[in-house]
């Protein structure tokens, strides 16, 4: 199914657009270890770009056995003060994307890399497990062990464990509000603040911007469909799966929501932004016009790296310490 883009798009993300339209697999058409495997394949090796102080695989305990995490430290800490308190830095446990199906560790490692260096935190990247072999809400105890673990060893590291966001893309910042709800609700560790980066947040495919970006915008309905089949097949009242499904959202961490304009799920995502103003909890809400789903992970793309300049700096003012309530807005 073909659709005509808006013509008022800037040339490089039109060119992006065809290119992926034309190049990434209609997902409905395999099963999700095929998939992996193409997506895999087309992986340019890594870089391990920006270099870090320290870029360390670590493996914990998690619910479902072995959790492997990925610690970035960046250079902004002296290795001589790690664990001194003027020192620490604040920490990112970060959830990546990929529709609850694909990607992991290595997907994400220059995304991870950069925020570490940019943000001045450290990163903690989780390879939760993934759909259909794991449903819901498998993925979402994942990161909660990782934060659970953060808040007990990161001073190791040189972190902060006052100062601990979850964070999390498409799929992952569906994780990353999800485990703030259970967190809550569960007596878990403080949360310093949810970073929300173009969340799949809902499962409501009606939205407007699914109405106008559903198709021939790289992240479709017809896709979207099937992620949601995968992780919670059927559907879910479940609020640790759907977050938009919370009865109250109150308490919640401070958040930042960043949206695409040009995604399917930028409607619901803005709309949590507001459901969390309404309930009282502080929201930084920006909509990235004229994007798509999961720019900010193609460095290349020409407008990536200023958008990322204006999420670092949100994230940094997020992580300061004692920042001050900032009002909701768009």
């Amino acid at each position: 199914m073909t659709a005509s883009r808006r013509d008022d798009l800037h040339p490089d993300v039109e060119m992006m657009l065809a290119a992926l339209e034309a190049g990434f697999p209609d997902v409905t058409e395999f099963s999700a270890p095929e998939l992996r495997d193409i997506i895999t394949s087309r992986r340019a090796p890594l870089a391990h770009e920006p270099d870090m102080r320290i870029a360390r695989d670590v493996t914990i305990e998690g619910e479902g056995g072995d959790l492997a995490l990925r610690i970035f430290v960046p250079h902004n800490v002296d290795e001589s003060q790690l664990g001194d308190a003027p020192a620490l830095l604040p920490v990112i446990v970060f959830a990546h994307g990929g529709g609850f199906v694909f990607c992991d560790l290595d997907s994400h490692d220059e995304f991870c890399r950069s925020m570490a260096e940019c943000v001045a935190a450290i990163v903690v990247a989780v390879d939760y497990r993934l759909a259909p072999e794991h449903r819901s809400p498998d993925a979402m105890r994942d990161v909660y062990s990782a934060l659970r673990w953060a808040a007990g060893n990161i001073e190791d590291y040189g972190g902060d464990r006052s100062r601990i966001a979850l964070a999390g893309d498409s799929a992952g910042g569906n994780l990353a509000a999800a485990t703030a709800l259970y967190a809550r609700d569960h007596g878990g560790p403080s949360i310093a603040a949810q970073i929300l980066l173009y969340p799949v947040i809902d499962d409501d495919f009606e939205t407007e911007s699914y109405r106008l970006y559903g198709v021939g915008y790289y992240n479709s309905t017809k896709a979207m469909r099937w992620y949601w089949e995968q992780y919670a097949p059927g559907g879910s009242q479940d609020p640790y799966v759907i977050p938009m499904r919370a009865t109250s959202l109150a308490g919640l961490p401070p958040a930042l929501v960043a949206t695409a304009e040009l995604d399917p799920p930028c409607s619901a995502g803005e709309e949590y932004a507001r459901r969390l103003a309404a309930a009282g909890v502080p929201v930084r809400a920006h909509r990235f016009d004229g994007l798509f789903h999961g720019f900010l992970t193609f460095p290349s793309l020409s407008l990536t790296p200023p958008a990322r300049e204006r999420l670092w700096a949100m994230m940094r003012d997020a992580l300061a310490p004692s920042a001050p309530a900032d009002p909701a807005s768009h």
